[in-house]
Order: C-alpha cells, then sequence, then structure tokens
C-alpha cells in the first residue's frame, strides 16, 4: 500500500476524509456502566464525563429532563467540549437545572447551556442583554443501545440513519452485556485483527485444554457445536491443531461475511461464519449461544476503544459474572488496560515455552489482540506489509473503505447501515462455529443458526432470519482482485 493511501484511511479527525466518512455512521461513545455509581462513585454526585471521539474533545452528561408539554429532553446530552465564550473547558462545568432539563455552566464567566447546547445564561452581561440567545454550542444526537451510548457526529443538521435491527440492539437487556477497552493504536489496526480467520491458530493458541464448565464467558475455551466420534471438541483444540483455514466471503448489504473451514477428517470440516459490519465492527461466536458484536472507535488518530455487546440467544446473560472476569484486566473509570507497551504486555517466556504460543495470559485474549495490535506501532506502516492469501478479507476491506471515502468526498451515500434506505432491512447477522459434514457444511451452519434464532426466547415472536449473505450492495465491492501496490 501507498504511504497516501494509509494516510488517507487512517487519519479520522475533523474535516479528514476517513474522519468525514466515520461521521455517517452511529459510534459508540461511552457505556452506560460509566454513569454508574458502584462503578464510578463520582458519578452520584455529579453524572458529567470529559470523552473523546473521532479526535474532537466532547462533554458527556446525563440529562435529568423535565417534561415540557407532551416533548420530554433526551436522557443524554453531548456537547463540544471548548466554551464557545472562551474555550475554557465545560467537562468541569456545573451540571444544574434548566426550564427544560440539566445543563452546564462554565466556570469561567458563568455562562450556562442546557442539554442541546443553547446559552440560557450570560450573568455578566448587562442586563437585558440578548447575547445568550445568540451563542448556541454545537450538541450532537445520544441513543442508548444495549447498555452503549452511540452519539451521531454527522453534518450539523443531517438527519442520522435509524440503527439496523441488528441482533444486539434487538435483544432485551436480560440477554445483552456491554463492556470496552482502550488500546493505544489506530482505529484501522484493532478492526483488521477481528476480522483476519488465520490469526486464531496462532495468537490465541493455547497448549492444553480446559474444562468446558468454566467456558462460561470466555473467548475460544467453550465447545464447538457438533462432536467427533461422539465427543465435543473445544475451540482451543480446533484452532491449535488445524491452522490452515479456506478463506472465502460474501460481500453483504452491511459489510461481509467471513467463512472459514478447517479439514478435520475426510468426513467432517470446521465451520466458522463471522460477519464484518462496514465500518469498524465485527459479529463473531462465543460459544454456540452467544455471539459478540464488537466496534473498534477511533478516539483520536492513536488510540481506539473497542466496544463489545454480548448477546445470547438462550438464558439471561450473568452480567456481574462477565463484568468481574473483565473488570480484572483494566482500571476505571477509563477502561485502560493493565497490561501495556510499559510491562511488555504481560509477557512471561516460560509461559511462552510451556502453556501459550503468545505467552501473554491464559485469561484474557483481549490482551493477546491488544499486542498485535498496539506492538505495529500507533499507525501502521503499511507500505512495508508482505500480504498472503490468508489476507484476503484484509485487502478487500481496504478496497472498499478507499471506495466509500470516494463516495462521500462526491457527496455520495456511503455504504451499510449509513444508508437510512438499507438499514432498516438488515438482520442478524448469524454466525456459527461448529464441526459439520464435509460434504455438506453450508446446510448445517445455516440449520444450525436458524435453530438458534429459533430457540430465542426474545425472537419466539418474529420469524427467523435469514441466513443468506447473498444480498449485495451497488455501494459495495468485495472482489478479489489483488491488493493496491
Amino acid at each position: 500500500m501507498k504511504a497516501e493511501q494509509n494516510e488517507l484511511i487512517t487519519r479520522i479527525g475533523p474535516h479528514t476524509p476517513c474522519g468525514n466518512l466515520m461521521r455517517h455512521y452511529w459510534q459508540p461513545v461511552a457505556l452506560v456502566d460509566e454513569f454508574n455509581p458502584e462503578l464510578a462513585p463520582a458519578m452520584a454526585v455529579r453524572p458529567v464525563k470529559a470523552v473523546q471521539l473521532l479526535g474532537q474533545n466532547l462533554v458527556l452528561f446525563r440529562n435529568r429532563p423535565t417534561q415540557a408539554g407532551e416533548a420530554t429532553e433526551a436522557e443524554w446530552a453531548l456537547l463540544d467540549r471548548d466554551c464557545p465564550h472562551r474555550g475554557a473547558d465545560l467537562s468541569f462545568g456545573r451540571l444544574e437545572e434548566t426550564t427544560s432539563g440539566s445543563g452546564l455552566r462554565c466556570p469561567f464567566h458563568g455562562w450556562k447551556f442546557d442539554a442541546k447546547g443553547q446559552c440560557v445564561d450570560t450573568p455578566a452581561e448587562p442586563s437585558g442583554s440578548k447575547l445568550c440567545e445568540r451563542v448556541k454550542q454545537r450538541s450532537y444526537p445520544v441513543i442508548e443501545k444495549s447498555g452503549v451510548l452511540f452519539a451521531w457526529m454527522g453534518p450539523e443538521g443531517s438527519t442520522p440513519p435509524p440503527f439496523a435491527p441488528f441482533d444486539c440492539f434487538t435483544a432485551p437487556g436480560t440477554h445483552t452485556f456491554a463492556f470496552k477497552g482502550l488500546w493505544a493504536c489506530n482505529w484501522l489496526q484493532a478492526f483488521e485483527v477481528g476480522i483476519d480467520p488465520a490469526h486464531a491458530s496462532f495468537l490465541h493458541r493455547f497448549f492444553k485444554d480446559e474444562s468446558l464448565d468454566e467456558a462460561y464467558g470466555r473467548q475460544f475455551r467453550g465447545a464447538s457445536a457438533g462432536s467427533i466420534d461422539g465427543k465435543r471438541w473445544p475451540m482451543t483444540r480446533v484452532m491449535r491443531e488445524f491452522d490452515q483455514p479456506e478463506i472465502s466471503f460474501e460481500s453483504t448489504d452491511y459489510g461481509m461475511q467471513i467463512t472459514a473451514l478447517r479439514a478435520l477428517t475426510p468426513e467432517l470440516t470446521h465451520v466458522r461464519v463471522t460477519n464484518a459490519i462496514f465500518p469498524h465492527a465485527f459479529v463473531i461466536p462465543l460459544s454456540e449461544h452467544i455471539t459478540i458484536t464488537q466496534f473498534h472507535v477511533p478516539v483520536d488518530d492513536t488510540h481506539t476503544y473497542w466496544y463489545a455487546i454480548f448477546t445470547s440467544f438462550t438464558e439471561p446473560l450473568n452480567k456481574e459474572a462477565m463484568r468481574n472476569q473483565r473488570l480484572k484486566a483494566v482500571t476505571l473509570p477509563d477502561y485502560i488496560p493493565i497490561s501495556g507497551r510499559h510491562n511488555n504486555w504481560g509477557f512471561d517466556p516460560q509461559e511462552q515455552i510451556e502453556r501459550t504460543y503468545l505467552g501473554m495470559g491464559e485469561d484474557d485474549i483481549n490482551v493477546h489482540d491488544q499486542w498485535a495490535c498496539e506492538s505495529m506501532g500507533a499507525i501502521a506502516d503499511r507500505t512495508r506489509e508482505h500480504l498472503g492469501t490468508t489476507d484476503k478479507v484484509i485487502m478487500a476491506n481496504r478496497r472498499v473503505l478507499l471506495k466509500a471515502i470516494e463516495t462521500v468526498q462526491a457527496a455520495g451515500i456511503p455504504p451499510g447501515v449509513a444508508n437510512a434506505a438499507i438499514a432498516t432491512t438488515l438482520t442478524g447477522p448469524d454466525t456459527v462455529d461448529g464441526i459439520a459434514p464435509a460434504a455438506g457444511w453450508d446446510a448445517f451452519w445455516r440449520d444450525t443458526a436458524a435453530a438458534k434464532r429459533a430457540g430465542a426466547p426474545w425472537l419466539a415472536s418474529h420469524a427467523p432470519a435469514p441466513v443468506s449473505a447473498k444480498v449485495v450492495g451497488a455501494a459495495t465491492d468485495y472482489s478479489p482482485h489483488t491488493e493496491a501496490s
């Protein structure tokens, strides 16, 4: 890849080509848990948080709405952080009530802004001054979905697209759980690790398998659907013993469906179907009955938050257990990993010899992905890459990303969920991780996915969604030609 192309697809600040593209999509800005006083005690006193998204400094706060006629203000408010008077930091503002809800008063000169950014008071100005009527801070719509707060940062005055009714947004709160973590790297290298089917056989290789009874909430520790000679195989064994997957992909209106086949015996094949949701989310199986939908959100050019939404198709999720598993690996309130470059990501050479291929722990595979992403550098230099056949998905995604940037530059509508006409038609997307008949793996995975959906209590009133990915949007091109130099 040429250096100028790498710059084009990685820089996401205001007025950059890729940043303009990203602003056509809803972006996670915080977890609802970040306002939970049990996890963040200060929020009991003042539910205000400084955040950064797409290279912009913002302030997010919980709005205490008041009823005004038939309209009620939104529960969440997101404003640009620099006060429009003299630029002081509004995240230190005084949270006060307004006639329509909550608002922030800048401690510098007392200017006050409501949840929509309108200035409602300039107390130092002469009595009768109308200055505040002419001042408005940029505000951004915020919607709560499955424990995640999503922000719309498109052009001011533009209408955001509706949310696609994906499973992670359709399931009730009892069946979803959300978490996040911060990586010191560009968004694209974080996303590319997630859509790479080959890396799991190496980066996440464990030399010994654990009891399947201890697998709850842990990636690759559970069993694949199906069996070999009547025995259930943990994913760790499949990934370890069969490390040359046959990778293919199909275009869809949301992005692409990715299939990795691993021939186990002449009669049996392991099939793993995952999905890429353009521009930066993937959907993968955690277990037979739980999926992970993970977003890779640019904080700035060199930092990325991943947001994961776990969705159960059977029993309600044990959120406390899943949260406690993951809290061990981060520090609050900003979900910064305990491991990182500063401590060599916890690397243990003895472990690398005896227990894991990487040597960075067995409990949290996010550390493995974190190392892969961060060790490339803050922004990976793609001019130095030598891509192989297992990188076909990576190459395809980059081509679509470049084309989508061109579309936005030409004032067009970018692909996938940014297109309102497409977003509401999307379902699923379905995943599977299972042991299938070699000659009938396609029917196996589709039947398995359909059975999973049919058994979901929250989908009981709906017909099973189609699992076919052969619905190709005109703006999407994943044709398998070679990578640009």
